[in-house]
Formats: C-alpha cells, structure tokens, sequence
C-alpha cells in the first residue's frame, strides 16, 4: 500500500516503506487516519535454559511463554544468560528501553548471586569501590553486596557489561555457581517461573524519572561516587 502511493505523512505522500514516522505525524491510509498503537511493557520470569531472542536457537525463547499478539515485535530491555534466571523486561517501546539500560540512568539490578568460596568483608569494600574487568582499563560503577549466607549474596549494579557479575567475582577470585536477577528499579519479580504480566502504571513510570530509577540501598556511612 504504501509502495502504491496509498499512505501520506503530514499531507505528503511517501512510497519509501524505511520512512521513519514519529507520534505527531499524521499518517492517513486512503483516506483514514490511523492511530498508534499503545506500547506494550512487560514482566517475565526467564527459566535456566532460555534465551532472551525472538526465536528458538540452540535454547528456546524466553518469549515462547508470553501469549500475547505480535509477540515478535518485543524486544528484551537488559538480556540475561542461558544460565541466568529472573526478571526481564520486554516491550516494544525502544526508547522506554534505552532508559533501562544506558549507565546514566543509574537504574539499580539486583541479583542472587551463588558463589563456590565465602565472601568476605574485603570483597564487599572491593565491589563498593569499583572493580576492574579483565581486559578493561576503567572499574565498574560502585556495587552493593548484601551478604545473605557465606557463600550467597544479594548484588546490587547499575551497569550491565557483558558477563559483568561473573567477571566482577572472578575479578576477586570467587566463581559464580547460580546467578537470578530479583529486581530491575522499582519493579520487583513477583510471577512464577515461565509466567509474565503486564507493568503497572506507575512501574512503567518509574523508568522515565532520570536518575530516580535508583533506590538507594547502600549501608549508612556510605556514599556513591560515579
């Protein structure tokens, strides 16, 4: 339709199908305006052993659970490992994403970090500091560790490298054995395993406010430094 002349953008007719329109155009298909569709912004609960792709590779996709129409059109706002399990956030809203994900939203990510050795006060003065990756010359952004039990913690980052918890304790010497991710801001994981559900409102929101999207769980004395 659109290649047939059929489509207009602000009174003009436009046959390039890679036209990029915005929401304050005005598209007209013969004759009738056409109204956007609302963006669509999700919670799912990734199993061990999924992807966050479109399709099926060598794993199955972790979007083989969401039932909802067009399903190809989300995308993942922060991938996890195969071997990763938690919280993703998947929509179909590129800039509602890029908030997420870019380090200056400052956008908290914890996770539940099971480890082969103890974790020790130092460690949790190291991470607090910055850590520098292997094969990166500038540390990562200062880190909460929540020591749960000796060998699991509660991670706190406002980054996502790649690989980063697993490189940031192999940085210190430690090996990470399972590894969930509980939160991402203010939207906590609360469905089962392979189940989603949409985001309120408000948690919707809460991803537009920069940099509020951090809460601050640092211990008292502390203070952040970015």
């Amino acid at each position: 339709m659109i290649v047939a002349g059929e489509v207009s953008v602000n009174g003009h007719v436009v046959i390039d199908v890679s036209r990029q329109v915005h929401e304050n155009n005005d598209v007209i298909l013969n004759g009738m305006t056409l109204e956007t569709r609302a963006f669509r912004y999700i919670q799912v609960h990734k199993a061990q052993g999924t992807i966050c792709s479109n399709i099926d590779e060598a794993y199955p996709s972790v979007f083989n659970t969401v039932d909802v129409d067009n399903v190809s059109e989300l995308h993942v706002a922060g991938r996890l490992d195969v071997d990763t399990s938690g919280l993703v956030l998947v929509t179909d809203d590129g800039r509602w994403s890029f908030n997420i994900i870019r380090p200056e939203q400052q956008c908290n990510k914890i996770y539940r970090v099971g480890l082969r050795d103890p974790v020790s006060v130092t460690d949790v003065q190291q991470f607090l500091t910055g850590i520098q990756l292997q094969g990166e010359r500038q540390f990562t952004r200062p880190a909460e560790l929540e020591r749960i039990k000796p060998r699991e913690v509660l991670l706190t980052i406002t980054e996502g490298k790649y690989h980063q918890v697993k490189r940031m304790f192999a940085a210190v010497g430690n090996r990470v054995i399972s590894l969930h991710r509980e939160q991402i801001g203010e939207v906590r994981l609360d469905v089962a395993v392979g189940e989603w559900r949409y985001l309120t409102a408000d948690e919707v929101e809460s991803f537009n406010q920069v940099p509020r999207c951090t809460n601050d769980r640092l211990p008292s004395g502390h203070h952040r430094h970015y």
